[in-house]
């Protein structure tokens, strides 16, 4: 690290989980991104104002209206321009030492397997059932740590699926792909604009706690908020032996 990053990065220096190894670490890494919504903005925020070294950004959307109630890293003058783009902008103004990637797509297979395999971290943060699937399927065919949130309404939850630990549960133990599951869009049921923020900020903390090495993550855990009343509750979870998609990683 030089001079201006050693200030720029204090803070994290005098935490002793974390240190100049832990930063370094942090500016060696690659963060993969999917999703650069409710959820994507603030992750993306705070992993590139952390100092993770490169990012690459996933979506295939554009910027509209609607979506500035709760998506705070665009802006009023970048609607109608596509996300990854927009994201990309607001994080090199953040931190200009980030190395940024924007990819106007839509993760399908084919795109994870080339992204998954050179990324430290994934973070799901992605909006319906078939993409979780797909980002799960791949980190768990190449065993990368996979921080996955959900928002909707008033509710959201966050969880780290890290098939690096022996017998650590995958996405498809909790919610099989082969099971109907319906998928809640904001655009039916609304979602509290801070309840995206808090979700999103979780995942950018347990992905710099993976990168870092530092404290106790998520893994094998999924941590539940209730916004109405500011309740949260933790499950344990299992892997499930008959998991199409991870049982073969036992």
């Amino acid at each position: 690290m030089n001079d201006q990053q050693l200030l720029r990065y204090a803070r994290h220096l005098m935490l002793d989980e974390i240190g100049i190894a832990g930063q370094q670490r942090l500016l060696d890494a690659h963060a993969l991104v999917i999703g650069a919504g409710g959820l994507g903005s603030p992750a993306l925020l705070y992993l590139a104002s952390a100092g993770v070294g490169r990012i690459t950004v996933v979506d295939d959307d554009v910027v509209a209206l609607t979506n500035l109630q709760r998506q705070v890293v665009h802006n009023h003058s970048r609607i109608g321009l596509p996300k990854a783009a927009s994201a990309c902008t607001t994080l090199a103004a953040v931190n200009p030492d980030v190395q940024l990637q924007a990819l106007m797509q839509r993760a399908d297979a084919a795109l994870l397997d080339t992204l998954v395999p050179q990324a430290s971290v994934v973070l799901d943060c992605s909006d319906n059932f078939h993409t979780r699937h797909a980002i799960n399927a791949a980190c768990v065919r190449h065993c990368k740590p996979l921080v996955s949130g959900a928002a909707i309404g008033w509710d959201g939850q966050v969880a780290v699926y890290d098939m690096r630990s022996p017998q650590a549960p995958c996405y498809a133990c909790l919610f099989p792909r082969e099971a109907t599951h319906e998928d809640t869009a904001c655009v039916t049921l609304g979602v509290l604009a801070p309840l995206v923020g808090i979700i999103g900020s979780l995942q950018a903390a347990e992905a710099i706690k993976l990168i870092s090495g530092a404290g106790q993550t998520l893994a094998g855990r999924l941590l539940m908020l209730d916004g109405r009343r500011m309740a949260w509750d933790c499950i344990t979870l299992q892997r499930l032996p008959s998991c199409t998609v991870c049982a073969t990683a036992l």
